[in-house]
């Protein structure tokens, strides 16, 4: 009787150390910073008429501001049900550090040219209805007679921001990572998180008429 006992209290040891091991690990994405990322970028690489700086350069400190000291950042995996998360990250420093980091990608500059010289035909075709801005951060056609022959450039767009999303995505992982080396990172999440955030972004920048699509599914003009 004592040896099964002890032989079903080894194994109960065993799955539990094995259920320790399998550890959901959350990473720790600062959604307001990504946002503000998105922003600066527009800024810098999407206004029309030579409003934005030079390709790649982020504006510098304001005059006269004083340079903060940092607070050092790091990283800590707890166990399953909590979250990966960043003790000290400066809201500032992560948005300027992902704008950076993105606009060092030869493939996103890329594509933040094509979108700022298709940008005028894109806000008339949003501007009659014919397309709207989805929840994925993508644009769709929603009235295809008023987006005769432009099926194309809608394809072209998407593919442009889905290159932006994934820049985004990779920027997160590569901060992680730096911050924290041995950290295992899901890409579908960050990609996940990265569109949503950019579709909050791209409707709030929308015009009052413009069509978007809300969390829901539910399609309303702004």
């Amino acid at each position: 009787m004592k040896k099964i006992a002890s032989n079903l209290m080894l194994t109960m040891a065993c799955v539990l150390l094995a259920a320790c091991a399998v550890i959901t690990v959350n990473v720790y994405f600062p959604e307001k910073d990504v946002k503000q990322a998105y922003k600066s970028l527009d800024e810098m690489l999407l206004k029309q008429g030579g409003e934005s700086g030079p390709a790649g350069v982020i504006p510098p400190v304001e005059p006269g501001k004083k340079d903060e000291p940092k607070p050092q950042s790091w990283l800590r995996i707890l166990p399953a049900g909590f979250s990966l998360v960043s003790e000290a990250w400066a809201e500032e420093t992560v948005a300027d550090e992902l704008a950076v980091e993105i606009s060092s990608m030869s493939d996103v500059l890329k594509a933040y040219d094509e979108m700022k010289a298709r940008l005028p035909e894109l806000n008339a075709l949003r501007d009659s209805g014919a397309v709207g801005e989805t929840m994925q951060g993508l644009v769709t056609i929603r009235d295809k007679a008023k987006a005769v022959g432009k099926e194309d450039l809608v394809k072209a767009e998407n593919g442009n921001r889905k290159t932006v999303i994934m820049g985004m995505a990779k920027a997160i992982r590569d901060i992680n990572v730096r911050k924290q080396p041995d950290v295992k990172l899901d890409m579908n999440q960050l990609m996940g998180k990265a569109s949503a955030i950019y579709a909050d972004t791209r409707q709030e920048a929308a015009r009052p008429g413009w069509w978007v699509q809300l969390a829901n599914g539910t399609w309303v003009q702004k």
